[in-house]
């Protein structure tokens, strides 16, 4: 008696029950890339960060400086001042209040007033001043020099002291307090003796 193979049953299974399993073998197999083709590439993780942290190893201990900003002379020149700046002064002469802030090692008292003003959105403009290499604030919440007077502008000091150069060529360290100070008297009456035409002088 010749042997015919029996295409209806395969490995003992009846024919419609192994087309079955091969179907949904293929249906599993494909669902996953069908899924991920719908849903699209993942999108990657962001990184940003109002204002950069400095990078530290596990030892490394945070560089740290306070800032501070005041305009109060002006409260006391309010005879001298533009009129057209009232809307701009704090009424306590506050811009900023102390705060302590982390910093990058090699960082300049200009960087840290730039990144945390602009963090901020506080007004501030400057300019690159060629005889002294620096950069010079011109304004800072929008009250700029001569607002208040002739002698009227900002200045800084670091732990008390006037340094006689710009703010970008200060470099800061760890624990140093600075603070910016609207003068409206070349310096005098926030305790830095200037001479119009010459560079600021600290007060012992």
């Amino acid at each position: 008696m010749k042997s015919y193979c029996n295409f209806n049953k395969i490995a003992g299974f009846p024919f419609p029950l192994q087309v079955i399993a091969f179907l949904l073998a293929l249906i599993i197999a494909f669902a996953p890339a069908c899924a991920n083709r719908e849903n699209g590439p993942a999108s990657p993780a962001s990184s940003e960060s109002a204002s950069p942290s400095p990078t530290s190893g596990e030892d490394t201990e945070a560089l740290c400086c306070t800032f501070y900003i005041e305009c109060t002379t002006i409260l006391n020149n309010m005879e001298k001042f533009n009129k057209d700046k009232l809307e701009v002064l704090p009424e306590n002469g506050i811009i900023l209040e102390k705060c302590t802030i982390i910093f990058n090692e090699g960082d300049s008292v200009y960087d840290v007033l730039v990144r945390e003003l602009m963090a901020r959105k506080i007004h501030m403009d400057a300019s690159y001043t060629p005889v002294y290499d620096s950069a010079y604030i011109k304004g800072i919440n929008n009250l700029y020099e001569f607002d208040c007077g002739e002698g009227s502008g900002w200045t800084y000091s670091v732990n008390g002291k006037f340094p006689n150069y710009g703010c970008s060529k200060y470099n800061l360290n760890n624990g140093d307090v600075v603070e910016w100070h609207y003068t409206c008297d070349f310096g005098v009456d926030v305790g830095c003796i200037f001479d119009a035409d010459a560079t600021p002088t600290p007060v012992n």
